[in-house]
């Protein structure tokens, strides 16, 4: 079920209503039916492995939490970890190791195949399987204290709002509010109300429709001017922070209706003056969970400064590989790693983002550097191959190129682009919801009017799904 579709438009208040009219020691069991329903509403087998990580989990959690010393604790965290990262790489990862393993042997001379599987991958997969992780690490480490009622540890794993993209909750922050009564809350109800009109706005309305520009380049780069090319790459950076930040708002604006509040998963990436702080900006609850469950345990910044230059390389490129079986999000991770270190670098000897004021000429240039190179990376994040992210770069060089195709931008789409980027200025580090609130009552009622306005008349007829469902 899309956020962006009637189904949900149905299921949201129904779900609410239910919610608010049933005592509280009952709703646990209304959100799980409706977390498996919702998620089974893509496809009903896959429910199973959620079932069966939270059973694992759920086991392991308590048998950790009674064992003595770390010692006799391991087991069960391994066993945690067989399971759910088991459960990631062969629905996420086998085919292409088995793939690139044909091919070495086929290069090698030897007859040996393995086998390709065709199934398709279990929406959301790489989200909850996180989620339920950080969960077993924290009790093997003694940091939680294991969850002994298994209805409320499924509907943490579960929790529908944010099941399939995020934001990555932790144990500690979530179950807590899931077990503590919310009265119904009408500042709740409108806030929750103000994130979901805004959240399809950007997805329904600025990402969808950019997204048939940035295929069309990316289909068909040679039909195109080095110009039409870098337009493609531009607005590409627009449709996968608006279609994910999009989702993310949604999720929030849900869940706060029903008085729960999700870690806000994007404040403003692109105006980070840094590559460092382009990544304490986008989708923050990854970046988090990288840093507490690998980083740290890798030794952090307590370390050389040869094996902290490493230890930042393995968490950038274990966060690109974390995003897709394909060579180019390894790449991708890679070149993340390098450019962080690069500036890192560089900052010894000029401390290039050193404390500037918001929107100041420093603030400005320094953030239109990190879009040109965040930009430029997501090339490879974008692109199905690395021979198709070389040759975009290869076309992008030849500007006496002669282009058979011109692509034509409708005035009305550079007109929302530009609505969009005035709006994540004035929401530089505020939420939407906040933000709102401060303006007046005419203001704020003409800014609903317009976001309505705009998602009837501009949002297109197909459902186009939320970008990070594949991962």
């Amino acid at each position: 079920m899309l956020f962006n579709t009637i189904d949900f438009a149905v299921f949201l208040p129904v779900i609410l209503v239910l919610y608010y009219a049933i005592p509280h020691k009952f709703r646990w069991i209304l959100l799980l039916i409706a977390s498996y329903y919702f998620y089974m509403c893509w496809k009903v087998e896959y429910v199973f492995l959620i079932v069966i990580s939270t059973l694992i989990d759920y086991l392991a959690g308590l048998m950790m939490e009674r064992a003595s010393d770390r010692k006799s604790r391991l087991p069960w965290l391994v066993a945690s970890l067989i399971t759910n990262l088991g459960f990631l790489f062969f629905f996420k990862y086998y085919n292409f190791v088995s793939l690139n393993l044909n091919n070495l042997f086929h290069a090698t001379g030897l007859s040996t195949q393995l086998p390709l599987m065709d199934f398709l991958l279990p929406v959301g997969i790489s989200f909850y399987t996180f989620q339920t992780l950080s969960y077993s690490i924290d009790v093997y480490y003694g940091r939680q204290k294991a969850e002994k009622h298994l209805g409320y540890f499924a509907l943490y794993v579960s929790y529908f709002p944010q099941l399939v993209a995020g934001p990555i909750e932790r144990f500690s922050r979530l179950t807590p509010q899931l077990k503590t009564q919310h009265p119904f809350s009408s500042d709740n109800l409108i806030k929750g109300l103000r994130l979901i009109l805004y959240g399809l706005f950007i997805k329904m309305v600025i990402a969808d429709n950019i997204s048939g520009i940035v295929d069309q380049v990316y289909q068909t780069p040679e039909h195109f001017s080095s110009l039409d090319i870098l337009k493609g790459l531009f607005f590409y950076s627009l449709q996968i922070y608006s279609d994910f930040y999009g989702y993310s708002v949604i999720a929030i604006g849900a869940s706060l209706i029903m008085g729960i509040h999700l870690m806000d998963n994007f404040k403003t990436p692109y105006l980070a003056k840094s590559i460092s702080e382009f990544w304490q900006r986008w989708h923050i609850s990854l970046s988090t969970w990288f840093r507490d469950y690998l980083y740290y345990p890798l030794g952090g910044n307590r370390v050389k400064i040869s094996r902290w230059a490493f230890n930042i390389f393995v968490v950038f490129v274990v966060s690109g590989v974390w995003h897709g079986a394909n060579w180019t999000f390894l790449i991708w991770g890679s070149l993340y790693g390098l450019v962080y270190l690069a500036e890192r670098g560089i900052n010894r000897f000029i401390n290039m983002d050193k404390e500037c004021k918001p929107f100041s000429i420093r603030h400005l240039l320094l953030a239109l550097k990190t879009f040109i190179l965040v930009t430029v990376i997501w090339v490879f994040f974008r692109s199905q191959s690395f021979d198709e992210a070389l040759n975009i770069f290869r076309l992008l060089s030849h500007f006496d190129r002669q282009a058979t195709d011109v692509i034509l931008i409708p005035q009305y789409i550079w007109f929302l682009t530009i609505v969009f980027i005035i709006s994540d200025l004035a929401l530089y580090n505020e939420r939407f919801d906040g933000w709102l609130s401060k303006v007046h009552v005419v203001g704020r009622w003409l800014i609903y009017a317009f976001l309505i306005f705009s998602i009837v008349v501009y949002a297109g007829v197909e459902n186009f799904p939320f970008i990070y469902f594949q991962f």
